[in-house]
């Protein structure tokens, strides 16, 4: 008989811990690890790792799956991408809690801030739950990743103040704001891993109104954080514009004070406001940990932008009259249409006379392998744009960075990525499935930052792989994962670093109801493990599913 579950042989290991790089045996057992260095006995499951980096599994902490969850027990695309936990919740929206008549307002919330279709999210959903342990329960069964989630202050408002929830103009009760602090600290001590809010403008539902979080007040907030913060568990969650930030830090500081909790807050350079503000924050963050506090700022791994194809939402030609007279034809009927000398002159002048909606912004052609790191001189001209989006049987894509992008180039990216106070994070895997396809954060983080940016600008790989690991698993007090030690959970990417690389954007129709993503696939995985065992193989998910939801209590333990 075998000595050990799973044994790895041969492997360069790096740990987690951002220790050097070391030649290492790894041996499994249970689902947990059990040797790091030399294995002399046998496993079950061997895998020769010649030549391939031994790392622990993605953790990606910023993630969309809350109603994907429910149907799809893949997770894709997170598990094709080397993740191995995610966490979602994020960004105030989810489904739970929620009563029968909120339902429909839930999924109108998730479509429009998240650009999940409605029409999958109703499809899809099969509502087994009101409370928010409830949920926890009902999503709590085998997937091929492991899963945890935070309470959603958008679902919470709705529960409790109805209607008024989404009403800008009101303002709950103290006997309101009670409520909702008990419904999250209930949330959290069943098991979810904290709770989020959103204060941004940019985050509005299906039908045009700003996210039920925008306007919550000092009071609302600080009672929510106080109540979670009195079970001792959870992370708060903060995605906010902080246009005025003298007013409105204080508040992102009150919230870690009142709670004594950890908070993370996301970050990105804005062209439209700014575009030096992420520094200010950035400070403001460093003196609250110098002060005692836990703040950490979640960073994206390159620009944040829009993919624009003939089969998305959006792209430089949409507003023309005649694109429109043709937008609801099948695509090679529209293509072949669209190169039609006529109809494609008749298109540009049309946009050159009203204006590009995408006016004022670089287009760069995005290829097989993409680049993320293009420079202005490549920029695309309308005529350019045209011909793009028609290659590949019109199936081409177009990439406008819209965040960390000013000074046409990464620096304010990096400057973010190696700050102290940061983690990357803002993928949002599971969301914006017809205009933004950034599920592939952390292989581009370990590929681009690690190899392919500029022999000046790459940062040391063991660093990399912990900040995707380890810190990132520390933000949520998963103590339990992201390091390769013994006693830790078997949480492993056998990695062949030199062919890492991500594929184009592609839409799938897989959602339910046909609805569509883009979504990106990978090269390089030799081996994704979850707790021990392999869950893909070369790029495919195997039928294994070890994957669990990931309780606060769970990985305290």
């Amino acid at each position: 008989m075998a000595d050990h579950d799973l044994v790895i042989r041969n492997g360069t290991v790096i740990d987690g811990t951002g220790g050097p790089a070391r030649p290492a045996e790894i041996a499994v057992d249970d689902g947990a690890i059990t040797v790091v260095g030399r294995v002399d006995g046998t496993g079950t499951t061997e895998l020769d790792a010649t030549g391939l980096l031994v790392t622990p599994g993605w953790v990606d902490i910023h993630t969309h799956y809350d109603g994907q969850v429910t149907w799809d027990e893949t997770l894709g695309p997170s598990s094709w991408q080397g993740v191995t936990t995610v966490v979602m919740g994020n960004c105030g929206v989810g489904f739970a809690p929620v009563t029968a008549d909120r339902r429909d307002w839930l999924i109108q919330v998730m479509e429009g801030i998240e650009d999940i279709p409605g029409t999958a999210l109703h499809e899809g959903i099969t509502w087994s739950w009101e409370t928010y342990p409830q949920y926890l329960d009902a999503i709590d069964t085998p997937h091929a990743i492991d899963f945890g989630a935070m309470v959603p202050h958008g679902a919470v408002r709705g529960y409790v103040m109805g209607d008024r929830g989404a009403d800008h103009a009101e303002v709950p009760t103290a006997a309101e704001i009670e409520r909702m602090g008990a419904i999250v600290a209930e949330g959290v001590a069943a098991g979810a891993l904290g709770f989020s809010t959103s204060r941004t403008v940019a985050h509005r539902a299906a039908d045009g109104r700003h996210t039920p979080t925008l306007t919550a007040g000092h009071d609302e907030l600080l009672g929510i954080a106080a109540a979670m913060g009195a079970t001792g568990r959870g992370t708060i969650g903060i995605v906010a514009d902080l246009f005025d930030l003298d007013a409105e830090w204080p508040l992102v500081r009150g919230m870690a004070e009142v709670s004594g909790r950890p908070v993370t807050m996301t970050l990105l350079q804005r062209p439209d406001f700014a575009p030096d503000e992420y520094r200010r924050i950035l400070d403001r963050i460093a003196q609250a940990n110098a002060d005692g506090l836990t703040v950490t700022g979640q960073v994206a791994s390159r620009p944040v932008g829009l993919i624009m194809s003939l089969e998305g939402r959006v792209h430089p030609f949409i507003t023309s009259p005649t694109h429109q007279s043709m937008a609801a034809l099948p695509l090679a009927e529209r293509v072949e249409r669209l190169r039609q000398p006529s109809v494609r002159s008749a298109i540009l002048d049309e946009v050159r006379a009203t204006g590009s909606p995408m006016a004022g912004r670089l287009l760069f052609a995005l290829v097989d392998p993409p680049r993320y790191d293009p420079t202005p001189d490549e920029a695309l001209d309308l005529d350019a744009a045209y011909d793009v989006l028609l290659t590949d049987e019109g199936h081409g894509r177009i990439y406008v960075p819209v965040m960390n992008f000013v000074e046409g180039d990464l620096r304010a990216t990096r400057e973010m990525i190696v700050n102290d106070h940061t983690v990357p994070g803002l993928g949002d895997a599971g969301a914006h499935c017809t205009m933004i396809c950034d599920g592939s954060f952390p292989t581009h983080w370990l590929q681009y930052w690690g190899r392919d940016a500029a022999s000046a600008d790459r940062l040391p790989v063991e660093w990399l792989v912990k900040q995707q690991t380890a810190d990132t698993a520390a933000v949520f007090g998963l103590t339990d994962r992201g390091v390769l030690a013994a006693g830790k959970r078997a949480d492993i990417n056998l990695i062949d670093f030199d062919a890492l690389a991500i594929g184009a954007p592609e839409m799938l129709h897989d959602l339910p109801a046909g609805g569509k993503r883009l979504v990106q696939r990978a090269r390089g995985y030799r081996a994704t493990i979850v707790a021990g065992e392999v869950v893909a193989r070369d790029g495919l998910l195997t039928p294994a599913r070890p994957g669990r939801l990931v309780r606060a209590d769970h990985a305290a333990r």
